[in-house]
């Protein structure tokens, strides 16, 4: 594995980091404030290809190599983790289509996802179902060669945008997947409002009332929306997060390499302390290893290696609680400014927190990975 970055991925980043300074970062407070995402970004994101960067080229994708799409998931996390998100939502459950979709549904449905005319989110989550995604409550029943389906999805990432969703429910106790057209009658959708973090990402609950679902639209065999589609969706969603939380956390020390060379603190400045280096340094020491654990599942990933899943699972792990010990440590670096919202730490922590649930939380990433560790000891692969 060569650490070295080839010229083009150089060129991602930078290109996508003066994308994200001179788009984003006049609006990233506001869309903060607003907690809603302004069409011209939304446009903006659609014009660059930053919706259908990691998808097949065939259909009208960028067909990105991970370590480019990981680059550019980190440069724009790095100033808007809401802008983030709908790239992680749209890029996940699109890819679901390519690796898991008939021909004929990859030709309905990708060339307008690649291009960005068409948004589409990621429906799991319920009221009383998180990280047990296999006992979703939503129900689809068979009807004749359809489906009708009842039931409600809560914490849908861009839901209110969205023109299609994919939705995980149950038929005849069998986990299905399917793909859900906004315009569905008995669909509708209620946005969900002042969230902790990723506030501008336009969450909202999806409710289906005798939604009336062409069986055509099933992705992946019956009985396999969790085992295998939900799992593939999720497992490119905790790549993505685990890149944006690294853009987090080089966010934080940026903040902080900036307020401490500026603010005084009795005769000195805030840089020159003992205690305010260490934390710089511990976050210069998590950057470093969440960039290159992202790397390395990475190039796991497009190596099709079959330890690709638990080092994507390990990279989005460590670099989500890191994004959160270094966001803590730039508030208090930052004192009593650390509260407040003209500073972006501020927003940097409540990021950073909704980083470590989202994809699979903390909690479940522990459990999957010590089971990993005794089935087989680790060692670097």
């Amino acid at each position: 594995m060569e650490i070295k970055l080839t010229e083009y991925q150089q060129r991602c980043r930078e290109e996508t980091k003066r994308f994200a300074r001179e788009h984003l970062q006049p609006w990233v407070d506001k869309i903060d404030k607003m907690q809603s995402t302004p069409e011209h970004i939304i446009e903006k994101i659609k014009k660059n290809g930053y919706l259908g960067a990691a998808l097949p080229q065939q259909w009208g994708g960028g067909g990105l190599d991970s370590v480019s799409y990981g680059i550019m998931t980190e440069e724009i996390g790095r100033m808007c983790s809401s802008v983030r998100s709908m790239m992680t939502v749209h890029n996940m459950s699109a890819q679901t289509i390519s690796k898991w979709g008939t021909s004929a549904q990859q030709q309905q449905w990708l060339p307008d996802l690649c291009s960005g005319k068409k948004i589409i989110a990621f429906a799991l989550s319920e009221e009383n179902v998180g990280s047990a995604a296999d006992t979703v409550e939503t129900e689809a029943a068979a009807d004749g060669t359809d489906f009708m389906l009842n039931g409600a999805k809560k914490w849908v990432t861009y839901g209110q945008i969205a023109d299609m969703f994919l939705v995980f429910a149950q038929c005849d106790h069998k986990p299905v997947a399917l793909v859900v057209e906004r315009n569905t009658p008995g669909l509708s959708v209620e946005p969900l409002r002042d969230i902790f973090g990723t506030s501008g990402s336009m969450i909202a609950s999806v409710k289906f009332n005798n939604c009336r679902v062409p069986g055509r639209n099933l992705i992946g065999p019956m009985g396999m929306g969790i085992k295998f589609v939900a799992h593939s969706t999720l497992d490119h969603g905790r790549f993505s997060v685990a890149c944006g939380s690294t853009g987090i956390t080089q966010a934080c020390l940026d903040a902080c390499l900036d307020y401490s060379q500026r603010r005084k603190q009795g005769e000195g400045k805030l840089k020159d302390y003992q205690l305010i280096r260490r934390k710089l340094t511990d976050m210069l020491t998590q950057l470093s290893t969440s960039r290159m654990l992202c790397y390395k599942a990475a190039y796991l990933r497009d190596e099709g290696d079959p330890n690709a899943i638990m080092e994507t699972s390990l990279a989005k792990y460590h670099a989500s609680s890191v994004a959160m010990l270094a966001a803590r440590d730039a508030v208090h670096i930052h004192g009593a400014n650390g509260c407040s919202a003209q500073y972006p730490v501020n927003r940097y922590l409540r990021d950073a927190t909704v980083m470590g649930i989202i994809e699979g939380s903390h909690e479940i990433q522990q459990m999957v990975l010590a089971d990993y560790a005794f089935q087989r000891p680790y060692q670097l692969v």
